[in-house]
C-alpha cells in the first residue's frame, strides 16, 4: 500500500499573501496555489522543470494592471512575474519561480476583424489556428506558420517573435504586428506603435515610465548605431527580442515593438495585439523530392530556392522512418513511392508554390519540374519527385508539423530533446554547417533527428540524451558549447527561432559590448528586474541563467527507480510538446481539457502529476510496481470498505486523483499524442493503487458489476426498465452517483437469430464445418452494451452478413472487462481478460475469424488485453468493417444508393484510423457514399457521461462539436459507437443509426430492385 504522500514544497506564504491581496483588489480572474497546478506549470516543452509560487489567470487588461501594481507594493518586493502563453516554448522561456501569468484561459477573445483594412485586434490568449479559423470565413489568414499552431497563443508568438515554414515569404510574427497594448511593471497601460519624429518627441516628454523608456531607447540607439550595425546578424532569422537594429522601421519611424516582440515577457505584459492579416492564396502546388541521403537534400536546396517557392522544408531519414510508423503515413505514402532502382530514401525536400493566380503558380512549378526532368539522369542523388495539390498539400504539411512529436516517440530511454534545435546560419552554408554539426554529435555517439526550414538556414536538430542518467547530463553543456562555437564560425546564431530562455548565458558572447545597452533597455522597462528575470538581460547587471543552473525534468525522474519508470513509462516519456492542448473542438484529442480549460485535466497535466506522485512515492520508500503485483481481487472486502467514510488528509494522491477522475478514458491521447502518452493506462494503475488506501465510492462497484449482471437483468427487461424508471430508483442511483441510465432492450434477439439461422459458436460446432462453410463463417463477439441495450443491432449485423453471402455465428456472451479497467479494478480485469481471451482463442483456433461491433470494446482486445496478458495471449478480434473490407472481392456490388456521414467513436478515429477508411471502402463497394466529417468527442465515453459528477461536463463536450453535426444532419448521420449513439439520444432525442443498419437497409432494397429487374 502506498503511504500518505506529502510535499515539502507547499504554498509559499509570500505568494499566498499576494493571491489574497489580488482578490482584495478586485481581481476578476482565477488564482491558484494548488500543488497540482503548480506541478503542471513547472514544465513547458523544454527539458527544464521549475515550480512557480502561484498561477494567475487574468480575465482582462484591468486584471493585468492589478498584477503589475502588486509589484509596487513593498510587501511583495520579492515577487517576480512569469508571463505564459501556450507553454510550447522549448527553452524554458516561461518557466521560473514566481507568479505565472497565464492569459490563455480567459483572455482569448478575438476583439475585432476589420476585413476592409485587413486588420485584427486580439487578446494574447487567442490561439493561432483559432484566429485563422475565423479569418478564413473572410478569405484571410495570419501568416506566420508554426508546427504548434493549434495551441500556440498570439501572446506567446509575439513574445518569441515566432515563425516557421514560409518565413522567407511571410517573415516573422513582428512583421505582422501593428500595435501592442502593454501593461508596464508600475501598472501603466501603454500602446507600442510606430512614431514619427513629432510622436517620438511627445513620448519622450511624457512623465513617468513611458517617457523614461522612450528617452533611454532613443539614446541607446543613437549613441550605439555603429556597434548595433556590426553586432546584429544579417539573417532571415535575425535576432529576436531587444532588436535595437530595427527600432527604426523601413519608413524611419521609431517603433518599440521591435524590442517587445521576442522579449520573452521580460519587458511588459501584453494585453492586446493589433495584427495585419493577408488574403489566403488562391492557388498552390507542392513538389515532394526524395534523395538517397540527407546531405544531398540540403545541398539541393540551393538549386531549388531560386524558383520562387514560398517555402522549402527538409526532413531527414530519422524523422522519415518515424513518420512511416505513424498513422499520418497512410495519408502521404503515395508521394514517396519506392525507387524502381531499389535505392533507399534518406532525405526529402518539400517545395511549395503559392499565389493568387493559378497560372503563375503553374508556371513556377513547371520551371522547377522542367529542371528536375532535365537532370533526372545526371543528378545521381535525387530519387524522384511527385506533385501534390489541393488537400494533399495540407496532409504533407501535417506530416512535417508532426516531426517534433515523432522524434519524441523514438524508442528507448535516450530520446531526442530540444536544447540546440533552432540554430540559424546563412542558407548558402547550411549544408557544410550541418555536416560539421553531425560530426560533433557523431563524435559523442549520439543519435539525432533533423528537419526544418532549409530556405531560411534553420534546421531543428534534436540529439537523443537520457537525462535520467546522471552520466549523460554533462552532454547538454558539451554539445551546446560546441554548437555555439560552430554557429559563430559560420556567421549564425544559437537562437534562430525558439528564443533564448534558459540559454541566456550565451547573450554576452553574442552581443559583447552591447550587453550594457541591452541592460539599459531592460532597466527602462523593468527597473526592478521583476519581469521574467534571468532571461536575455538584467536591469541590475546580474549574471543570466545558465543552462545547467536550472533543474531539469530528468533529474526529478532520476529519483524514481528504473522498474517503476518502466511500469509507468506511458507517463514518464511525456516531453511537454502540448499537442493535447489543441484548441480545436472538432479534433478528438483530450475533450476534458477543451471542456474545463484546466491544464491539469490534459494528458500533459496528468502525466506531470503522475511523475511527481511517483517521485514522492520513491522518496517515501514505496514501490508502486510491487503494490500493483500484490493486488488481489476481493470484491466483498472492497465493498464493505466503501460503506465507511474516507478520512481527509493532505495526501498529494488526492490532487492526482482529482485530475484522473476527469479523464474520459477515450484513449484519444493514446492515438493522437505524438509521444503516445497513454493516460488511461497509467490512470488505471493509479486508481488501483489509490484505492488500496482509500475506499471506492459505491457507484464504482455498481459499474464493476454491470457486465456480469446484465444477462440476468435482460431475462426480464420490461420489469427491469420499470424498476429503473421508478423515481425512487433514480433518486437512489443519483445519490450513489449514477444518472441517465439507458433502458434495456426488449427486442427478441434469440428469435431474430433463430430466424436467420445463426447458431451459437462453440469450438466443436466450428470444428465440424466443411472447408467451404468455414471460409464463409465469421464469429460475432458480443459486448455488454450492444447486446443488452441495442440487441436489434446484433441482429442487423447478422442479417447483413447473411445477405452478403457469409455465415455468422454468435459467440457466447462474456464480460469484456473494459469498465473494470477504466475504473482501476486491475486484478479483476486481469482475471476477466484471461478467461475471455481463452474462450475466444478456442473459437479462433478453429480457423474462423472473430469480429466485434462496438469499436471501444473491440479495441480493448488489442490494447488492454495485450498489456494485461502474456505475449500472444490476447485474442485477435477485428472490428466488423476491418474484416469485411478485406473480403469485398467475395461480395457482389450493389446498385448506387444514398450519401451518408459517419461520426466514428473517438477511440477508433484516433487509435485505428484505418478502420474508418475501411467503412468508406465497404460503403463505396456497396454503392453508397460515406463522408467522415471532423468531429471531437461526444462526451459520453462509456460510463463517464452516466456519472452524476461528470454529466454537466459530458454535455459541455457534446455541445462543443457533436451537437452541431447532429443538428446539421438530415437522417444521413451515422455513429458506430454505442456510447455516442446513447449520448445523442439522451441530449437531442435523436436515434442515430449504426453503419451496419444503414448498409442492411440498402442491401435489402438493392436486392429487391435487382429481383424486380430480373422479373
Amino acid at each position: 500500500m502506498i503511504p500518505v504522500l506529502t510535499r515539502t514544497a507547499e504554498a509559499v506564504p509570500l505568494y499566498a499573501a499576494a493571491c489574497a491581496e489580488l482578490a482584495a483588489r478586485g481581481f476578476e480572474g482565477d488564482v491558484s496555489l494548488a500543488p497540482a497546478d503548480r506541478t503542471v506549470f513547472a514544465t513547458d516543452n523544454s527539458i527544464y522543470q521549475v515550480q512557480p509560487g502561484a498561477v494567475a489567470f487574468p480575465k482582462s487588461r484591468d486584471d493585468l494592471v492589478r498584477i503589475a501594481r502588486l509589484l509596487e507594493d513593498p510587501r511583495f518586493r520579492e515577487i517576480v512575474l512569469r508571463p505564459r502563453g501556450g507553454a510550447t516554448g522549448t527553452n524554458g522561456q516561461s518557466l521560473g519561480d514566481g507568479l505565472v501569468v497565464d492569459t490563455s484561459r480567459h483572455m482569448n477573445r478575438i476583439v475585432e476583424i476589420d476585413v476592409a483594412h485587413r486588420v485584427v485586434r486580439v487578446e494574447p490568449g487567442v490561439v493561432k489556428d483559432q484566429l485563422n479559423r475565423e479569418l478564413a470565413k473572410h478569405g484571410l489568414f495570419f501568416a506566420p506558420e508554426l508546427s504548434t499552431s493549434n495551441r500556440a497563443t498570439i501572446g506567446g508568438m509575439i513574445s518569441t517573435d515566432a515563425c516557421g515554414q514560409g518565413s522567407c515569404l511571410y517573415g516573422k510574427t513582428r512583421d505582422h504586428v501593428l500595435a501592442l497594448t502593454c501593461v508596464l511593471t508600475d501598472g501603466t497601460v501603454w500602446t507600442a506603435e510606430p512614431l514619427d519624429a513629432e510622436g517620438l518627441a511627445a513620448a519622450k516628454a511624457q512623465p513617468g515610465r513611458i517617457g523614461e523608456i522612450h528617452r533611454a531607447v532613443d539614446a541607446a540607439v543613437s549613441e550605439n548605431a555603429a556597434l548595433i550595425e556590426s553586432r546584429f546578424p544579417k539573417l532571415n532569422r535575425c535576432l529576436t527580442g531587444y532588436d535595437l537594429a530595427h527600432v527604426r522601421d523601413g519608413e524611419g519611424r521609431f517603433d518599440l515593438k521591435s524590442l517587445i516582440c521576442g522579449a520573452e515577457g521580460t519587458l511588459a505584459l501584453i494585453a492586446e495585439a493589433q495584427l495585419s492579416v493577408l488574403p489566403i492564396p488562391k492557388a498552390s502546388a507542392l513538389v515532394a523530392l526524395s534523395y538517397v541521403d540527407f546531405d544531398a537534400a540540403l545541398r539541393d536546396a540551393q538549386t531549388l530556392m531560386p524558383f520562387g517557392a514560398a517555402s522549402v522544408e527538409t526532413i531527414d531519414s530519422t524523422v522519415l522512418g518515424l513518420a512511416r510508423q505513424d498513422p499520418i503515413w497512410a495519408e502521404v505514402r503515395a508521394f514517396f513511392p519506392d525507387d524502381p532502382a531499389g535505392r533507399t530514401v534518406e532525405g526529402i525536400n518539400l517545395v511549395e508554390f503559392v499565389g493568387d493566380e493559378a497560372g503563375a503558380v503553374e508556371a513556377a512549378l513547371c520551371r522547377l519540374t522542367d529542371k528536375l526532368d532535365a537532370e533526372r539522369e545526371s543528378h545521381g542523388k535525387r530519387v524522384g519527385y511527385t506533385i501534390a495539390r489541393g488537400g494533399a498539400i495540407e496532409r504533407l504539411w501535417t506530416m512535417r508539423k508532426k516531426a517534433v512529436g515523432l522524434l519524441g516517440a523514438a524508442k528507448g530511454d535516450a530520446r531526442p530533446i530540444p536544447f540546440v534545435e533552432d540554430t540559424a546560419v546563412p542558407p548558402e552554408v547550411l549544408a557544410d554547417y550541418i555536416a560539421e554539426f553531425r560530426a560533433l554529435l557523431d563524435g559523442k555517439g549520439l543519435r539525432y533527428g533533423m528537419f526544418g526550414h532549409v530556405d531560411a538556414g534553420v534546421l531543428h536538430v534534436r540529439p537523443a540524451i537520457d537525462l535520467k542518467d546522471e552520466a549523460q547530463a554533462p552532454l547538454i553543456r558539451e554539445v551546446t558549447e560546441g554548437v555555439v562555437a560552430l554557429t559563430k564560425r559560420y556567421g549564425g546564431l544559437l537562437w534562430g527561432e525558439h528564443g533564448k530562455g534558459f540559454r541566456s548565458e550565451f547573450v554576452p558572447e553574442t552581443f559583447g559590448p552591447l550587453v550594457p545597452v541591452l541592460e539599459t533597455v531592460k532597466r527602462a522597462f523593468d527597473p526592478g528586474d521583476r519581469m521574467n528575470p534571468g532571461k536575455i538581460a538584467s536591469a541590475a547587471g546580474r549574471p543570466l541563467t545558465r543552462i545547467d543552473g536550472v533543474p531539469r525534468r530528468g533529474e526529478a525522474d532520476r529519483t524514481i527507480p528504473a522498474p517503476v519508470r518502466a511500469e509507468f513509462d506511458a507517463a514518464l516519456h511525456c516531453n511537454g510538446n502540448g499537442a493535447c492542448f489543441s484548441f480545436d473542438a472538432d479534433e478528438a484529442m483530450c475533450p476534458s481539457w477543451k471542456a474545463t480549460r484546466e491544464r491539469r485535466h490534459s494528458p500533459k497535466g496528468r502525466a506531470s502529476l503522475m511523475r511527481e506522485w511517483l517521485r514522492l512515492a520513491a522518496a517515501a520508500g514505496a514501490d508502486p510496481t510491487a503494490a500493483l503485483k500484490a493486488e488481489r481481487p476481493n470484491g466483498l472486502t472492497d465493498l464493505l470498505r466503501s460503506l465507511r467514510p474516507a478520512g481527509k488528509n493532505q495526501d498529494f494522491s488526492h490532487a492526482v486523483k482529482e485530475a484522473m477522475d476527469g479523464c474520459l478514458a477515450c484513449k484519444s491521447c493514446t492515438g493522437s499524442c505524438p509521444i503516445k502518452v497513454d493516460v488511461p493506462s497509467f490512470r488505471a494503475k493509479f486508481l488501483a493503487l489509490y484505492h488500496q488506501r482509500y475506499p471506492r465510492p459505491l457507484k464504482d462497484h455498481l459499474i464493476a458489476a454491470l457486465e456480469p449482471l446484465l444477462p440476468l437483468a435482460a431475462r426480464w427487461p420490461r420489469l427491469g426498465n420499470a424498476a429503473m424508471a421508478n423515481p425512487l430508483s433514480r433518486a437512489v442511483l443519483a445519490r450513489l452517483g449514477l444518472v441517465a441510465i439507458p433502458a434495456l432492450s426488449t427486442f427478441d434477439l434469440a428469435g431474430a437469430l433463430a430466424g436467420l439461422g445463426v447458431a451459437t459458436a462453440t469450438p466443436e460446432a466450428l470444428r465440424a464445418l466443411s472447408g467451404e462453410d468455414r471460409g464463409k463463417s465469421v464469429v460475432v463477439v458480443q459486448d455488454a452494451f450492444t447486446t443488452h441495450f441495442e440487441a436489434e443491432l446484433v441482429a442487423d449485423l447478422c442479417a447483413l452478413l447473411v445477405a452478403l453471402g457469409f455465415r455468422p455465428w454468435l459467440a457466447p456472451y462474456r464480460p469484456n472487462g473494459k469498465p473494470l479497467h477504466v475504473h482501476g479494478f486491475l486484478a479483476r480485469f486481469g482475471r476477466v481478460a484471461a478467461d475471455g481471451a481463452a474462450a475466444l482463442r478456442a473459437l479462433a483456433a478453429e480457423g474462423v475469424p472473430l469480429v466485434g461491433i462496438d469499436p471501444s470494446m473491440t479495441l480493448t482486445y488489442r490494447a488492454e488485453y495485450a498489456a494485461a496478458l502474456p505475449a500472444g495471449a490476447a485474442p485477435q478480434v477485428q472490428m466488423v468493417q476491418e474484416w469485411l473490407s478485406a473480403r469485398l472481392d467475395a461480395v457482389a456490388p450493389r446498385s448506387p444508393g444514398g450519401h451518408f456521414r459517419l461520426l466514428p467513436h473517438c477511440t477508433e478515429r484516433t487509435n485505428a484510423p484505418g478502420a474508418v477508411k475501411d467503412w468508406q471502402a465497404v460503403f463505396r463497394h456497396l454503392g453508397l457514399r460515406l463522408d467522415v466529417p471532423a468531429a471531437g468527442c461526444c462526451g459520453m465515453a462509456g460510463t463517464y457521461g452516466h456519472e452524476a459528477r461528470h454529466r454537466a461536463t459530458s454535455e459541455t463536450i457534446y455541445r462543443q462539436s457533436w451537437a452541431q453535426r447532429v443538428h446539421d444532419s438530415a437522417g444521413d448521420l451515422l455513429a458506430d459507437g454505442y456510447s455516442c449513439r446513447s449520448q445523442v439520444k439522451l441530449v437531442d432525442g435523436i436515434r442515430l443509426r449504426h453503419p451496419v443498419s444503414a448498409l442492411l437497409d440498402h442491401v435489402r432494397t438493392s436486392v429487391v430492385k435487382a429481383a424486380q429487374v430480373a422479373a
